[in-house]
């Protein structure tokens, strides 16, 4: 069992310290924004309801949650400020719209982190499948497929995912006779998953291509092996490395995508949150309340550096000639 390729890789990160830290911490992210409901059940508080004209308790003292405003003539008003106890309500402050900050923030962490890791899920295994067909048979199948990678290639990520979101955040996405709502997440992750299907592809490809001219798969053909019997019995599990490399990677640009998006009011709608979301509330409140719009952002850099320091040392345990200089 030491020597499988899940050892290896478990050994390999357990002796890299950043690698650890970063698995920790993206666990500890993934593990608050799941339990946001129950968060949001102790406080007592609903992160979805306006509540502009409610009060809470704050050091034995009913606080409007909505208090006058700092400058001189002391006119409209400002979101309660943050007084830093975490696990009480409002201890993060609240928002324009009089909701709690910790609780809007845990939830948008929950639709971020499951967009971005379904996005990257789907593009993995579009990108797997494109880039095992066209690395595999060659010929014309490599060719109009690596066209269609180019074509998509050529077309700037944030500009395609911004026109691909503006057309279905109106009037939804029909595929055939199934029809998605504009408020369904899955608008999200399947144009996120789309507009990095060449980043994903196109190194598959190239390893797909060289497999496919490995000894043991000329063996394969040379007994008469089946197309399909070759791609998932020889060169698919040989892509595993490459796969677990590009994860987290992949998922860490889908999260700047997703974040992108709903900061546009193009990803994830009202009345349900996400980081990005979350940042645009508070784009109004940088100057007197700016924990609303820095929580989220901390938590969006937190888990993408994560994400890519993971994704570095998956590589570098992964790759031959790196574990021979270690």
């Amino acid at each position: 069992m030491r020597d499988g390729p899940w050892s290896r890789v478990w050994h390999g990160l357990g002796q890299r310290r950043g690698a650890m830290a970063a698995l920790g911490l993206l666990g500890l992210i993934v593990a608050a924004s799941l339990a946001a409901p129950f968060y949001a059940a102790w406080v007592g508080v609903d992160p979805f309801v306006s509540n502009v004209a409610g009060t809470t308790l704050r050091h034995g003292q009913v606080v409007d949650l909505m208090q006058p405003n700092d400058n001189p003539l002391h006119l409209g008003l400002t979101p309660l400020g943050p007084d830093w106890r975490i696990g009480e309500a409002y201890g993060l402050g609240s928002d324009a719209q009089g909701r709690d900050v910790a609780a809007r923030v845990l939830y948008g962490g929950r639709n971020s982190l499951l967009i971005s890791a379904a996005a990257a899920i789907l593009c993995m295994m579009t990108a797997t499948a494109i880039g095992l067909c066209a690395g595999y048979f060659g010929g014309w199948v490599d060719i109009v497929l690596s066209r269609m990678l180019d074509v998509l290639w050529a077309i700037p990520v944030y500009l395609l995912a911004i026109s691909l979101s503006i057309v279905t955040v109106g009037h939804g996405l029909r595929l055939g006779p199934v029809t998605i709502g504009a408020d369904n997440l899955l608008i999200p992750v399947i144009i996120i998953a789309l507009v990095y299907i060449p980043y994903a592809a196109r190194p598959l490809r190239a390893r797909a291509l060289s497999l496919s001219r490995a000894e043991f798969v000329m063996v394969s053909r040379g007994l008469g092996a089946s197309h399909w019997r070759i791609l998932t019995r020889e060169i698919l599990p040989n892509l595993a490395d490459t796969l677990v490399v590009l994860a987290p990677l992949l998922m860490a640009l889908c999260l700047l995508a997703e974040s992108s998006l709903s900061f546009l009011s193009l990803g994830v709608q009202a009345p349900a949150a996400s980081w990005g979301t979350i940042i645009q509330d508070g784009e109004g409140l940088l100057y007197t309340r700016p924990a609303v719009a820095i929580l989220p952002g901390l938590m969006i850099v937190a888990t993408v550096l994560s994400l890519n320091v993971l994704g570095d040392a998956l590589r570098d345990t992964l790759d031959p000639k790196r574990r021979g200089r270690s």
